[in-house]
């Protein structure tokens, strides 16, 4: 199978570990300048979790709220690591296609397993099927697979705050990162077994790193590789995420006067675009706001 071709059909949404999801929504809702799309838990396992649904993908901040094994895991992972970007979510359209694909393609997943959920905010329910695949398959990121059973609006999009105008607020998800110590490894896993496009292979020494541009759907999973081996980490893992915005300076004025720290607005790498970094609160997530000129 060609490597341009693929099971998977976008990023369905990103996962960050938080200790406390009370805080961690006032920060992602002053973050992005828009109300939560749903407030779930998850019976049984101890977690609990707040969404919101940008234009191309949602994010899922997820936190232990009761006692049980997920939580427990959770919990572990917060004490070794701390919070941040915690595991990437792949859309696939039919998770029994995608599970015998991916397995015949060396990525040995699970049978997919039936789940659903219930929103706090409306009582609304949804269904979806996922895909496990081990940590020992995914060089130790957290990754899923997921089928949505439900409509698409079952999830609503994430609503504007209060006063918050459009241009000044996050319109979706540009792209997120992993650092990695082999981008060779990480091509095989992304492009040839997730089967993900390469979109752009290339080596920047200026800026001491490789990086891998795997694009799907609307979004771009960036792999980096630090090209002084010291600097390189053990192990692959997740870092940071940039957020797309209409009008670059009208959400940094908004953030600042919600009293986060972010910086001034500068020229991009990117030709053509405009970004500007939130350094805190992100719940350790190295975050980036980018605009097109």
């Amino acid at each position: 199978m060609s490597a341009h071709t693929s099971e998977v059909t976008g990023v369905d949404h990103l996962i960050i570990a938080v200790r406390d999801l009370v805080e961690a929504e006032k920060t992602y809702t002053a973050i992005f300048g828009r109300g939560p799309s749903w407030r779930g838990t998850h019976p049984g396992v101890g977690t609990g979790n707040v969404l919101y649904r940008l234009a191309n993908t949602y994010v899922e901040l997820y936190a232990p709220v009761a006692e049980g094994a997920n939580a427990d895991a959770l919990k572990k992972r917060l004490d070794e690591v701390g919070e941040g970007l915690y595991g990437v979510v792949f859309g696939v359209a039919d998770a029994a296609a995608a599970t015998e694909a991916f397995n015949a393609r060396g990525l040995k997943s699970g049978a997919p397993v039936d789940g659903s959920g219930r929103d706090g905010i409306t009582g609304a329910t949804r269904k979806w099927r996922t895909i496990a695949m081990p940590a020992s398959e995914t060089r130790g990121l957290f990754l899923l697979g997921i089928q949505h059973l439900s409509e698409p609006d079952a999830l609503p999009p994430a609503p504007l705050g209060t006063g918050v105008a459009e241009a000044g607020a996050v319109a979706a998800c540009d792209h997120v990162v992993v650092m990695t110590p082999d981008a060779e490894a990480c091509k095989a896993l992304f492009g040839t077994q997730l089967g993900i496009r390469l979109a752009l292979d290339q080596s920047k020494p200026e800026w001491g790193v490789r990086q891998l541009f795997f694009r799907t759907g609307s979004m771009t999973v960036e792999v980096v590789e630090p090209l002084d081996k010291e600097k390189a980490p053990k192990t692959e893992r997740f870092w940071g995420v940039a957020w797309k915005v209409p009008d670059i300076a009208a959400a940094v004025a908004r953030l600042a006067a919600a009293g986060l720290d972010v910086s001034e607005v500068r020229k991009g790498r990117k030709p053509g675009t405009e970004v500007a970094t939130i350094r805190k609160p992100t719940n350790g997530v190295p975050t980036l706001l980018i605009s097109e000129r």
